[in-house]
């Protein structure tokens, strides 16, 4: 008999509020151990915020999240998170290396970090094929290498679960292809949950896809050119809505006659 995928991340009822705006309302998800899920959906419609509340940066309003049977906050080590871009002073002179460094700062010891965190850094660094700019400026890489970069930083804490929010946002079509090539070598050792607009992105990672536009709706691959329209078009969505939650079996929001 065969055992049912183990859930690296849970969100029953999930609901949250900035003020007195809803801006997730009853979000219901399981993400199985070693999918890859792309969260797409219109600007505003909550995507970072859920990816915030799954990383433990936001409490719900209501509801529970729970990533490897535990709090997001007792599993954050599980978890490696790659923003969209880092804010930094590019007079300061730090190296790629020591931002890889900076995903081992909880084991940052009294002088300095070990040769072990150290080895890890760089084992990070070679996964994403940056393994000779370790010592070069990160100010100096290009916006692809500083992307990377952010992978690998992620990757030094060795997470379970890699988190990233729409990676290839700022970085130029030339190097996309080899960023994905990173990203399909990664997916075959851990769990991936990936903010995007982009379809390429979606076509090549994706193993399904949430769209999150204040409720949320799994739906498989390949996305169809309708279904693709009413995620993105602003006069669909409420339609796009009402059906999904016909199918799945909720229909309050239905017209039937």
């Amino acid at each position: 008999m065969s055992l049912e995928p183990q859930v690296a991340v849970g969100l029953s009822n999930v609901t949250h509020k900035f003020g007195s705006t809803l801006v997730l309302d009853d979000v219901n998800a399981s993400i199985k151990v070693g999918e890859s899920l792309c969260i797409i959906g219109p600007n505003g419609g909550g995507k970072s915020t859920l990816l915030r509340i799954i990383l433990g940066l936001l409490d719900p309003t209501s509801g529970e999240v729970r990533v490897f049977g535990k709090s997001p906050k007792a599993a954050r080590k599980d978890m490696g998170y790659v923003p969209q871009s880092i804010r930094f002073d590019p007079l300061f002179p730090i190296s790629a290396l020591e931002i890889v460094l900076m995903g081992r700062l909880d084991r940052l010891r009294l002088g300095g970090y070990s040769r072990d965190c150290r080895a890890k850094a760089r084992d990070a660094l070679e996964m994403v094929g940056l393994a000779d700019v370790a010592s070069k400026p990160f100010a100096d890489l290009s916006g692809g290498q500083r992307q990377r970069v952010l992978i690998a930083r992620a990757l030094a804490s060795q997470p379970k679960v890699l988190l990233l929010d729409e990676p290839t946002a700022n970085i130029d079509l030339s190097v996309e292809e080899q960023f994905l090539e990173t990203l399909k070598v990664l997916q075959k050792s851990m769990t991936v949950l990936l903010v995007t607009h982009d379809l390429d992105v979606i076509s090549e990672i994706g193993d399904s896809v949430l769209c999150v536009n204040r409720r949320v709706h799994r739906h498989s691959l390949p996305l169809s050119p309708t279904t693709i329209a009413e995620i993105f078009s602003g006069g669909h969505r409420i339609e796009h809505d009402r059906r999904t939650r016909h199918a799945q079996g909720d229909h309050s929001a239905c017209r039937h006659e």
